[in-house]
């Protein structure tokens, strides 16, 4: 009993307390709080008018955003009385104004038409905004100076404007640096003195133009950065003294864009390739979020990351180990982007669930997770078991059951070692499959059964299949000419009259003029027997045509035969292989002969051994997502060559490659091309020299031989089972 008193007086210890707490920020609240808020148009300008209980100490700090176009204004220490949190405007360039209570501070977000700049003054128990361009707002803000209390603009920053001047006396830079980014950005690092300098940034032709107001640029870091090495749209950074100003000079090239942030003192000058897609609605590499412009000095990291929230409309969940202020100057900075700055610059790290954004320390957020995989591990290894029967049609059930328990060991590479596949199945899952049926048995816990299902459904269907078809085409083209002669003479003293005898070769002639019944041999009066060469020409015969010449008393014989031959010949041969396969399975096809010879064996006998010489196809095909198909291809064509004393050669055209082409489109994966050209001439020398006459002292030879192989392929995707028909 006396321990339970114990703890319920620390209970109501600690309720009063809470109690108290919560009702001091009230009592705070009740002090000051909004009215009415009210909107006039003066000048061109908008006016917003705040009226409060009581007047406020300082002009309230804000920020605008650019897109959606928005100015938020803080009110710290201030309730709101007006009964709603929302007051409808619709006047000039101002929609509303959106009350937020967040803490011990109330926010004003005025929703704008278009973008707009806009001063801040006290009048009173009133807090007045002007709205408008930056000329208007200069306008506006002397005829402010009059009422009794009155304080400089909070205004956004003209558009070449980064960060204002705080600093009195010039305070020297300390470093530069150049970094590129993962995605291509050249990022110009400046190591600032304070937070106090300000920065001045414009785009001056084909450049980028910093100005470090009220800034010194010591002797070390004048000089001028050769960047076109790196790779990244920067070309080149010159920084020098202008004055009371240190002006830095960057020269990009390309298309770019820029954008600027500094967190605490150090400043960085984003520049990025720009990169056109045109399935997305915004450009531009890594960061996709609206762009906003914030300025805070020294502001608490929490205060921040609701800001960003806000902007957003994401829930931010902060952890409580999340503390510290931090200083940021953004300009048309992508809100995600912003968010990874604020985190980096913190050591923090972010978790997304829906629309929830989990903020804390990156080893908070290691310890969670491992905290979380670890009691996962525990509901596995006490989760009951459950059984699941799984019907495959399109797979083996048994090449999926050794999948699910890593027993699929796939051949290494080069090494030549094997890799043992990873077990899907928890520790405790089996599986048993059944070949007759073709069904699995899986008995694992429930979330493993899921995965298995899952995997099933993706693995189990049809695989689709691809006819190739191939045409393989030999043509050859062969041309010859031949020309030759043989030249004889005979001295007789037999009386006849003197003529001419034409003969078909050399032998008619001379039947016809008596001289083959002479008592001499009549082939060996032959002086030149170079008849036409027809062995490279197909071995045909030559055409021949003969004469012979004689004197009155036909004692003396002169004998002449030609011989001539032209051959012309054309061929061509097509050879289509075509074969069935399914996705990504290897397939071959082969016709030919195998060509049986002798060889001798270790002991000194003769075996008989074979030599194939086929027409083969060897394919893989692989079917992309668009619908073409690539293929692994292996063609050849062989045939019997010259018999040799080791047996018959074999002439061999082979093709290997891998190709991408379109489904039903053909292409030539290859070709050899092939021309051989020659020409003989056998001669009496000297005589065969002879112009003209010389013809009846030689012959000659011309040849010319022309082959061509050419390789076509056709793959077809097959749809249905009438497609292969």
């Amino acid at each position: 009993m006396p321990e339970e008193k114990r703890i319920m007086q620390k209970w109501r210890a600690g309720l009063a307390a809470l109690v108290f707490g919560c009702s001091l920020p009230l009592a705070a609240w009740a002090q000051n709080a909004i009215q009415s808020i009210t909107s006039s148009q003066q000048a061109g300008t908008d006016v917003l008018r705040i009226e409060l209980k009581e007047p406020l100490a300082a002009v309230p700090a804000g920020f605008s955003v650019q897109t959606p176009p928005r100015i938020a204004v803080d009110l710290p220490g201030v309730g709101n009385d007006l009964g709603r949190s929302a007051v409808e405007i619709n006047q000039g360039n101002l929609r509303s104004v959106n009350v937020a209570q967040a803490g011990e501070r109330t926010r004003l977000v005025l929703m704008l038409r278009q973008a707009a700049n806009y001063v801040a003054r006290l009048e009173g128990n009133a807090l007045i905004l002007v709205l408008g361009s930056s000329t208007q707002v200069a306008e506006a803000q002397p005829a402010a100076a009059a009422p009794t209390q009155a304080a400089p603009a909070a205004a956004a920053p003209a558009p070449t404007q980064f960060a204002p001047s705080q600093n009195q006396q010039s305070l020297a830079l300390r470093d530069i640096d150049f970094r590129r980014g993962g995605d291509g950005a050249g990022r110009v690092l400046v190591t600032l003195p304070s937070t106090q300098v300000g920065v001045d940034i414009r785009q001056q032709g084909k450049g980028l133009v910093v100005e470090f107001l009220r800034a010194k640029l010591p002797d070390t870091l004048r000089r001028r950065l050769d960047l076109t090495d790196f790779g990244t749209p920067v070309q080149s950074v010159s920084t020098f003294q202008s004055g009371d100003n240190v002006r830095m000079v960057v020269e990009p090239t390309g298309d770019w864009e820029h954008s600027a942030y500094q967190s605490d003192n150090q400043f960085v000058l984003e520049v990025r390739p720009v990169k056109v897609d045109p399935n997305k609605l915004t450009q531009g590499p890594g960061f996709q979020g609206e762009k906003l412009s914030l300025n805070f000095q020294n502001i608490e990291v929490r205060a921040l990351l609701q800001v960003i929230a806000d902007f957003t409309n994401f829930n931010v969940v902060t952890s409580d180990t999340v503390t510290g202020n931090v200083t940021l100057r953004l300009k048309d900075v992508p809100w995600d982007q912003a968010l990874d700055i604020i985190l980096q610059s913190k050591g923090l790290g972010v978790r997304k669930n829906g629309n929830v954004l989990w903020i804390a320390p990156k080893d908070e957020l290691a310890a969670k997770e491992q905290l979380d995989l670890e009691a996962r591990k525990k509901i596995e290894e006490l989760e009951p078991l459950r059984t699941q029967a799984f019907q495959l049609n399109y797979t083996k059930a048994e090449d999926v059951a050794r999948g699910l328990t890593g027993q699929n060991q796939s051949q290494g590479g080069g090494g030549g070692g094997q890799q043992q596949a990873t077990r899907i199945l928890s520790p405790r899952g089996s599986v048993l499959f059944e070949q007759r049926t073709n069904q699995l048995f899986v008995s694992d816990i429930p979330s493993k059964l899921d995965e298995v299902t899952s995997l099933i459904a993706r693995i189990d269907i049809p695989v689709r299949q691809v006819l190739i078809e191939a045409r393989i085409v030999e043509a050859d083209d062969s041309f010859g000419r031949a020309l030759g002669v043989k030249l004889g003479a005979v001295d007789l003293t037999r009386p006849q009259r003197a003529g001419i005898t034409v003969g078909g070769n050399y032998t008619a002639v001379g039947a016809q003029t008596g001289q083959v019944a002479l008592p001499i041999d009549f082939t060996n009066t032959q002086m030149v027997n170079l008849p036409a060469n027809t062995s490279s020409l197909g071995g045909a015969s030559a055409a021949t045509f003969a004469l012979s010449l004689f004197n009155a008393s036909a004692n003396r014989f002169l004998n002449l035969e030609l011989s001539a031959l032209e051959a012309d010949g054309k061929g061509k041969i097509v050879s289509s292989p075509r074969l069935l396969t399914a996705d990504q399975t290897k397939a071959r096809i082969e016709q030919g002969e195998e060509i049986p010879y002798q060889q001798a064996t270790s002991s000194g006998a003769t075996s008989i051994s074979f030599k194939k010489a086929t027409l083969s196809l060897e394919v893989t095909p692989q079917i992309t997502p668009e619908g073409n198909v690539i293929m692994d291809l292996l063609v050849n064509k062989d045939s019997r060559g010259d018999l040799t004393t080791a047996g018959p050669a074999i002439n061999t055209k082979q093709v290997q490659t891998q190709v991408l082409v379109e489904n039903g489109g053909t292409v030539v994966i290859g070709g050899i091309f092939q021309q051989e050209d020659s020409t003989t001439e056998n001669k009496v020398p000297l005589l065969g020299d002879i112009p003209v006459l010389g013809n009846l002292f030689k012959n000659n030879t011309r040849s010319s031989q022309r082959t061509e192989l050419l390789i076509f392929i056709t793959p077809k995707i097959v749809s249905d089972r009438t497609s292969v028909r």
